[in-house]
């Protein structure tokens, strides 16, 4: 029998019981909070002991206790045919750690998008951009730093500022629509990921792949915090959808893959994962096994 989640010690230090998580952010997915009477064969779902009404939650297993319904609304459970199973083992771990790489691509579409509004707004007024930074950074200077005005070989962001208005307005555009495509591709990524979606995780293996010798390159040379850390975390992405998600039919690829989502989310699963039933109210507390 399969252990619930909760009740078993992780294996790894890093093992989370998803199911938990997400029963606690939404509640639990139970049944037969309304139906007259329970069958034999609704035990794994549903029993009735000591005056009230257990119900097993079909994403994490949890028992919890209600009282039975004094006017129901329905007779019985139905078949199991007909009951959707809400997403549970590996069909919900993909789907939380696909949204939250999700959401690092909105953040680098958010601010791809707006890095390139803002290149391209300079290439459009390019002169009077200049004027008016140089202004600005001059009365800054003059009136903070007093003595004399540096207008080049500036450091940090400034730096980069002289860079980018080194260049002419025509290397700004093809700069600036670089980044609004990088931007957007970021987001198809984000939105396909959002949505499970089998493409988006090729889609998004390739694109980071292709930016890690960069990355490694700007680490070597400009290295911060910041860079290293979103390294990190690209190459975790790379290596979870390589390894986790079975691309390119590595570990057996797409099918094994679906085939232990489909396991997971199985009756079978969850019949291996009910514990036998004591019934308080039977002869000493007699252990009566789920129905199978």
């Amino acid at each position: 029998m399969d252990r619930p989640p909760g009740t078993a010690p992780a294996r790894r230090w890093h093992q989370i019981d998803w199911e938990l998580v997400v029963c606690g952010l939404r509640g639990h997915e139970v049944l037969g909070t309304d139906v007259a009477e329970l069958r034999p064969e609704d035990e794994i779902l549903a029993r009735d002991a000591g005056g009230v009404r257990w119900h097993r939650c079909l994403r994490c297993d949890s028992w919890v206790a209600l009282p039975i319904p004094p006017a129901p609304a329905g007779g019985h459970l139905p078949d199991r045919a007909e009951i959707e199973i809400p997403l549970r083992g590996k069909a919900l771990r993909d789907k939380v750690v696909l949204r939250l790489i999700a959401i690092d691509r909105v953040l680098h579409f958010v601010i791809l998008v707006a890095l390139a509004t803002g290149v391209l707004a300079i290439a459009g007024n390019e002169a009077s951009v200049r004027t008016r930074f140089y202004r600005i950074l001059t009365d800054l200077q003059g009136g903070v730093a007093g003595g004399p005005v540096q207008t080049s070989g500036h450091v940090g962001i400034l730096g980069e500022f002289d860079k980018l208005f080194s260049l002419q307005s025509g290397t700004l555009r093809e700069l600036g629509f670089a980044l609004l495509s990088f931007g957007l591709l970021e987001g198809i990524e984000a939105v396909g990921l959002w949505l499970t979606k089998r493409w988006a995780e090729y889609l998004t293996f390739i694109a980071t792949t292709l930016l890690l010798p960069l990355e490694i390159y700007e680490i070597i040379h400009k290295g911060t915090a910041l860079k290293v850390i979103g390294f990190i975390i690209n190459l975790a992405v790379v290596v979870y959808l390589l390894f986790a998600k079975r691309l390119f039919g590595l570990r057996g690829g797409g099918a094994v893959d679906e085939a232990e989502r489909a396991r997971d989310m199985s009756w079978e699963t969850i019949s291996r994962a009910t514990a036998p039933f004591a019934d308080p109210t039977s002869a000493r507390g007699r252990v009566k096994p789920a129905a199978p």
